[in-house]
């Protein structure tokens, strides 16, 4: 079956977008190679077309649980075989889904990086055909990546299990530098980058100065009408501005990774379909979902990098028609994104007394613990050993970043069974125990593949199908488990930390100052990026991103807010960068009067260079003295 045949039996698409099939076919003629394309790209097709029309298995390395289940659901929806080895999962079903990859049962299997540092998974690996090696979110290898996780690192070593097997790399969003690492990192045979422009012509950027930040929202969705998501930094103010809209007579629900799985998946539903067009969220919404008619996308909070607000913004206008990406901007915000930054990186001594303190709160013995998976709440844990919770959330993710440890908040995930008994095992039991035949006759005809996969059940169901209440289901599903004929895992209830290696001495937690302090000053470099482009008077929007990301020929959009302020001056864009050019060294060497920044300017007419200097004050590009010379002030 050829590649195009394969995207239509499996996908429905009749032709692929652009770049997609050169990136597929350099995959297809055994070449490394890295897809930069913006999300809403189409990144999964583009290594899982490959992945069906090789020989063997495709290993897809991602860090992201949630979009790893998402595309493991929807390749089997599909008729696809694919599974994921995530953190939390029982031995029994690491070694089940380890089975089907090693006898060729499996097209897709999805691991953590973390995983590449197990043992019995790369004695596995030694035993299955691999056709391709997929790098998911690949920035991440990078340390001047948004995103760097010290696991993927690991991933080169693969190479030498697996020679002469390609290497495809994917990410959305990469700056010049992170695209060179990342190809080093990876161990690219040669270089080798497809990068679709991040120009997106059909979304209009705008930067708004806005104290009443409710109101403008407001007024801003009533003017533009239709779908949109407005991102929030925290989880309270989901759920405040969502009520605040229904107040306001919009229809609009919150989303964070704090809800239980079968209510995010319901309001993500609710909002792909339209029943509720607005949907307030923090930056957990997203990965994975593609809506192409959303209008407008708001941030009333500054992201931490433009990596993150590019990916973010650019769920707007998915099908090609004008949307609009919007940030609410007020000078509070930089103070607030400052206090965050400075919360991110806590100290070394702090980082490692959070780890100590874990070991003791959940009683691991320094040497043991590896794949520990305990139930966790961050504030009783704060509160015992007198932590900021905030403080020790940075002391987590980063510990995480590390390997060391994972965080889980995938609260209430569903129930899963598997049959540890053959058929005739089982029916044998049915026969001698009457009183829980009916209970399996039921599991058997509600839930297929119990014999061979963990299968999602749901307790309540169970319970309504046979007129019981649901507590006596979960009690007999514990019975059949402890009488070792079935596999039942029950859904968490909290937030979980998972143990990825053995518990260190706090002595033996190795991160180096020089590392870290590389790792901040990138991140400090990050949310530079980000007060500029929020506070820039004098810069198309659209070419502050693409900049940005190494597009330093673009032109001016012409539609964002600094372009319509200087659409108003009548000046062409050479006009306006020219006069731009001459003025701003100038006036940061010394402060000028109006005559001597026009005689600067004498090379146009006096009439458009004085309506020029206006426009620098009017927006406070350049800011008089107490002799009324005038000086730089922002860009």
């Amino acid at each position: 079956m050829n590649i195009h045949q394969i995207l239509k039996q499996y996908w429905g698409y009749d032709q692929f977008r652009p770049l997609q099939e050169d990136i597929v076919r350099s995959v297809l003629a055994g070449k490394d190679t890295l897809a930069l394309l913006p999300t809403g790209g189409g990144k999964s097709v583009c290594f899982q077309v490959p992945g069906m029309a090789l020989d063997g298995l495709c290993l897809v390395i991602s860090p992201l649980i949630a979009l790893m289940k998402d595309q493991v659901e929807n390749l089997k929806k599909i008729g696809i075989p694919a599974a994921a080895l995530v953190s939390g999962m029982s031995q029994h079903e690491i070694d089940l889904i380890l089975n089907h990859a090693v006898f060729g049962q499996l097209k897709f299997l999805y691991v953590s990086p973390e995983r590449l540092e197990s043992r019995a998974f790369l004695d596995n690996l030694k035993q299955m055909k691999i056709g391709l090696l997929a790098i998911d979110e690949a920035h991440c290898i990078s340390q001047w990546g948004y995103d760097f996780r010290p696991p993927y690192l690991n991933i080169a070593n693969l190479r030498q299990y697996i020679p002469k097997v390609p290497v495809m790399a994917l990410t959305a969003t990469a700056t010049p530098e992170v695209v060179e690492d990342i190809q080093e990192k990876l161990s690219f045979k040669e270089k080798n980058v497809f990068q679709k422009s991040f120009l997106r012509d059909n979304l209009t950027y705008y930067v708004i100065r806005e104290e009443d930040k409710l109101n403008r929202m407001l007024r801003i969705i009533r003017t533009v009408k239709g779908a949109g998501v407005i991102y929030v930094r925290n989880r309270r103010k989901t759920r405040e501005i969502a009520e605040f809209l229904v107040k306001n007579n919009i229809r609009a629900t919150y989303y964070h990774a704090g809800l239980d799985q079968k209510e995010r998946s319901s309001r993500q539903a609710a909002w792909i379909s339209d029943q509720t067009p607005v949907i307030v969220a923090t930056n957990a919404f997203g990965m994975g979902i593609d809506k192409p008619n959303c209008r407008f996308v708001i941030h009333l909070d500054l992201p931490d990098s433009l990596e993150a607000y590019f990916q973010e913004a650019g769920r707007g206008g998915r099908d090609g028609k004008s949307a609009q990406a919007i940030l609410l901007y007020e000078t509070i915000d930089k103070n607030n994104l400052e206090k965050n930054f400075n919360e991110t990186y806590p100290e070394l001594a702090f980082i490692k007394s959070v780890y100590h303190a874990l070991g003791n709160y959940f009683q691991i013995p320094v040497g043991s613990g590896k794949h520990a998976v305990c139930d966790f709440d961050l504030k009783t844990f704060s509160d015992q050993y007198k932590m900021k919770p905030t403080e020790v959330y940075s002391a987590l993710k980063f510990l995480e970043k590390e390997g060391l440890l994972l965080l889980s908040e995938e609260i209430n995930l569903p129930s899963k069974l598997f049959i540890s008994v053959d058929k005739e095992t089982l029916y044998r039991f049915q026969v001698e125990r009457a009183d829980f035949d009916p209970f399996i006759k039921m599991l058997l005809r509600s839930y297929g593949g119990l014999f061979t996969d963990y299968i999602k059940i749901s307790e309540s169901e169970i319970a309504s199908r046979l007129h019981t209440a649901e507590e006596k289901v979960k009690k007999t599903l514990e019975d059949l488990h402890k009488l070792s004929l079935i596999d039942y895992v029950p859904s968490p209830k909290k937030p979980q930390i998972i143990y990825t290696t053995e518990r260190l001495d706090q002595k033996d937690i190795r991160i180096s100052r020089e590392y870290y302090d590389e790792r901040k000053a990138a991140a400090r470099k990050r949310l530079d990026a980000v007060l500029q482009y929020a506070e820039s008077h004098t810069r198309c929007r659209s070419q502050l991103l693409l900049g940005y990301f190494g597009e330093t020929e673009s032109r001016r959009c012409g539609k964002c807010d600094v372009c319509l302020k200087c659409n108003r001056l009548e000046l062409s864009q050479l006009e306006f960068d020219r006069m731009k050019d001459i003025l701003k060294p100038a006036l940061q060497m010394q402060n000028l009067s109006l005559e001597e920044l026009l005689e600067l300017l004498n090379e146009f007419p006096q009439e458009r260079a004085i309506k020029f200097v206006q426009w620098l004050a009017d927006e406070e590009v350049i800011v008089q003295d107490k002799n009324e010379k005038f000086r730089w002030h922002k860009s």
